[in-house]
């Protein structure tokens, strides 16, 4: 796929999520086959820019190209401003954020609260196109509810902008991330616009990522949650949509490596006061579906050491090893519409 003259390695795009898709975490999709990692987002309110908070999130130090830097706001000038601002500290790419549903973005009129004002899409993202000179992409929802979806009419808006490549995700502001995501409107928005368009929403597994690529003939997919403590899940569906074959699933051990370069990195990154907050979060996710996980994330979250930590999760995979599993992961059947659900299985 080209954006702009980025030649992304392929249409498997990492969702950006607050508090999960940092530099750490972005450079590790990326090495599992992500083609593009977006990052967390960004605040264009100026005043937050020399917050801790802010320079960590606009870090790209080392960083895979290329660099995709998501902002949020409600005010044209406000964001061009801000798209300026990363441009100069990195970005390659901005992402504009009008699909998160979180109450504490859109109680600002921002984030997927800008729906419902389809003027002042319009003049953000002519704001933002203007003011930068490299390719602008959109996040959306399907509308602000099931009653007012209106992803098309935001689509033709973004296309005479002029923005890049769109991402839909398929549910509107109002559903939250309840029920199940529906694909007809990513799929009418795809045949009616020029641009790329990307899928997003439930997508858990490489065969849910071609079923999702069949019904609405999207240029990619986006994942989110499913890659929490599963980064290679870009390596299992860009092999089965290559070969039509699953890949062989991790290792234990190869799970262990990557959980220990995962928290090494998290620990430089934010230091050691931080650095061990966010990595009991992603251990958590690790682990939460390996034998004695949850017993294993409740004493983990009592570590107050780096160095701690990481013996920690060496012994805990030293036991696993000893059974020389393989781990397969399989969507439960039973309740398709739960999130996310798996389970393991000895091969």
């Amino acid at each position: 796929m080209q954006l702009g003259v980025h030649a992304l390695r392929n249409g498997l795009f990492v969702a950006p999520m607050a508090g999960v898709t940092d530099r750490p975490f972005r450079q590790l999709c990326k090495r599992f086959g992500a083609g593009l990692a977006v990052s967390e987002m960004v605040s264009s309110k100026p005043e937050l820019r020399a917050t801790r908070k802010s320079l960590l999130r606009t870090d790209h130090t080392g960083e895979v190209e290329p660099v995709s830097v998501q902002i949020a706001g409600a005010h044209p000038q406000m964001m061009a401003d801000a798209a300026r601002h990363n441009v100069d500290r990195g970005a390659q790419i901005i992402d504009i954020n009008m699909g998160c549903p979180a109450k504490k973005v859109c109680n600002v009129a921002a984030g997927s609260a800008l729906l419902s004002d389809e003027p002042l899409v319009a003049a953000i993202l002519k704001a933002v196109v203007r003011a930068v000179d490299v390719p602008v992409t959109l996040k959306i929802r399907t509308g602000p509810d099931p009653e007012h979806r209106n992803a098309l009419q935001v689509a033709r808006i973004a296309v005479d902008a002029g923005v890049r490549l769109l991402s839909v995700h398929g549910r509107t502001r109002a559903c939250g991330f309840r029920g199940d995501a529906e694909y007809a409107t990513i799929a009418a928005v795809k045949s009616a616009v020029s641009i790329p368009v990307i899928a997003n929403g439930d997508i858990r597994s490489p065969h849910e990522a071609r079923r999702v690529l069949e019904l609405t003939a999207a240029d990619g997919v986006m994942i989110g949650r499913a890659a929490q403590g599963r980064p290679w899940i870009f390596r299992e569906i860009e092999h089965f949509l290559a070969t039509g074959r699953e890949c062989e699933p991790p290792l234990i051990l190869e799970i262990r490596d990557v959980m220990l370069e995962h928290l090494n990195a998290l620990h430089v990154f934010y230091g050691n006061e931080q650095g061990l907050r966010v990595a009991r979060k992603h251990t958590g996710w690790y682990v939460s579906e390996l034998e004695g996980g949850e017993e294993f994330r409740r004493d983990f979250n009592l570590i107050e050491s780096a160095d701690a930590q990481i013996a920690a999760v060496a012994a805990f995979f030293a036991r696993l090893a000893d059974h020389g599993e393989r781990l397969r992961y399989a969507r439960r059947t039973a309740a398709p519409h739960a999130w996310p659900h798996w389970e393991k299985m000895a091969a």
